[in-house]
């Protein structure tokens, strides 16, 4: 019987689809500006600018959360019952607008709107910041996984002597905090002088 040859095209097909694969990411990542916009998208640039600057925090950085939690889509809804632009759950949106003093009464329903979203995610981000003395990391790992776990993780990296960082026990709000720092960071880079 004759030997397969070592390079028969089911044999690069795989190999094919993973350099094609990676390549994709790479442009993503390092790409020109217009295939990187594809992965981070902005509207809404007015609202963030004035919710942002209102609450006292960086409009690149509110961009950079609202992509991570809903790619810039209004209706969505998280398992969770987080709702909109900025995924909030509704009971604590009723909370901070109360907080806020905000005039208007805060549902899910009304979370859909794109305004009363980014108004109440942003309030409750800089009130996050300031809690935890104007530590982001700190605030965007509560804003994801609650103040309870960050204030246990917080304790337990100080206790330790390790960033806090590394003391995140969840996963998913480690990379949280990393990839909301990134997308800041391209935000910055990709739309300079737009808020």
């Amino acid at each position: 019987m004759p030997r397969e040859h070592p390079l028969s095209w089911h044999r690069l097909l795989p190999v094919g689809v993973v350099v094609v694969l990676a390549l994709v990411a790479f442009l993503g990542i390092e790409g020109p500006h217009w295939l990187r916009k594809l992965y981070h998208p902005l509207k809404y640039e007015a609202l963030i600018a004035t919710e942002a600057k209102s609450a006292g925090l960086d409009p690149y950085l509110i961009a950079a959360v609202i992509n991570v939690e809903s790619g810039f889509r209004e209706g969505v809804t998280s398992k969770a019952g987080a709702v909109g632009l900025m995924q909030v759950i509704p009971s604590t949106a009723h909370a901070v607008a109360h907080e806020a003093g905000l005039p208007e009464r805060v549902t899910a329903q009304t979370l859909e709107r794109p305004g009363t979203n980014v108004r109440v995610g942003t309030r409750y981000l800089a009130y996050l910041v300031k809690r935890y003395g104007g530590d982001t990391q700190l605030a965007l790992a509560a804003y994801n996984a609650g103040m309870t776990n960050v204030d246990k993780w917080a304790a337990d990296a100080k206790r330790t002597g390790t960033p806090f960082t590394e003391a995140i026990a969840f996963p998913a709000t480690r990379h949280y905090v990393d990839e909301i720092e990134s997308q800041a960071k391209e935000y910055r880079e990709l739309y300079p002088g737009v808020f």
